[in-house]
């Protein structure tokens, strides 16, 4: 049986999974948000939630703990896979909803083994509050609805972001956007900006402009390990597309970097997105 409440973004839902017993949506005003599998927390349901996952094996050598700072935490999906797939792991998670983290760590609770602790506050506001050099991994996943927040999409949000992380480390977001992806071509010069080293992964028909979707940015000082990506997703359900280099620039098509003074938020989906 499902759950119901209001939070402070709207109405929480955790709707049952009809083919797994211990497996769970999270909604919020009807839009699928997290998914979690309480009997497995390295499995990843949502196409966009996998690449994140991909990207955390990457982030070390199989096994070995990271430290990890989650900006927007939903369902904790993405905590629990890295707790599962790396214990002893450090992480800290920002989510602004404080009622919906009472409700999901109520109805689907963190094992006490694990060491999340989850702030309750903006996300921009616990990113520029993180020592430096703390993260080996920064993972953006910053939603108000189901758009990015403006104060979340510009150069000095990078940048803060750049400041968190240790040597070696990287810094991935998601976002969505569709038709021309005016919205993610500026993300990737904002990215471009602060960052040497930026690659894009998608669904081709999103990179086409033929859907809205969701599109992975991954950012580093050093060399991204975009083979070894490319390698993970390969036996994924749907086709995952890797930007870089030349055709990343081509892309971007011009595109400029986003600054707080002009910063909007990303754009509304299409109603027919999340449709059942």
């Amino acid at each position: 049986m499902g759950v119901a409440e209001p939070v402070g973004s709207g109405t929480a839902e955790l709707v049952p999974d009809r083919d797994r017993p211990q497996a769970w949506t999270v909604l919020l005003d009807g839009a699928p948000q997290s998914h979690v599998d309480m009997a497995d927390p390295s499995r990843l349901t949502f196409e966009y939630q996998r690449r994140l996952g991909r990207i955390a094996d990457l982030a070390a050598p199989p096994g070995r703990p990271v430290s990890v700072l989650h900006l927007g935490g939903g369902g904790l999906t993405l905590p629990r896979y890295v707790a599962a797939t790396r214990p002893r792991s450090r992480q800290q998670v920002a989510e602004i909803d404080t009622a919906l983290t009472e409700l999901v760590r109520r109805e689907l609770p963190l094992d006490r083994s694990w060491q999340i602790r989850v702030r309750g506050g903006d996300a921009r506001e616990v990113l520029t509050r993180t020592p430096e050099g703390w993260a080996d991994l920064v993972i953006a996943d910053v939603f108000s609805g189901a758009r990015v927040p403006a104060h979340c999409t510009t150069v000095e949000f990078a940048e803060a972001a750049a400041r968190a992380l240790a040597p070696g480390g990287r810094y991935a977001v998601n976002i969505a956007d569709g038709g021309r992806l005016p919205f993610a071509r500026r993300q990737v010069a904002t990215l471009r900006a602060v960052f040497p080293e930026v690659a894009l992964v998608a669904d081709p028909a999103v990179l086409r402009g033929k859907r809205f979707g969701n599109l992975i940015l991954l950012a580093a000082t050093t060399p991204l390990p975009l083979a070894e990506l490319g390698r993970s997703m390969a036996g994924d359900p749907v086709l995952g597309r890797i930007e870089q280099g030349a055709d990343l620039v081509d892309f971007q098509a011009g595109a400029l970097p986003v600054r707080d003074a002009e910063a909007e938020a990303s754009p509304v989906p299409p109603e027919e997105v999340f449709r059942q």
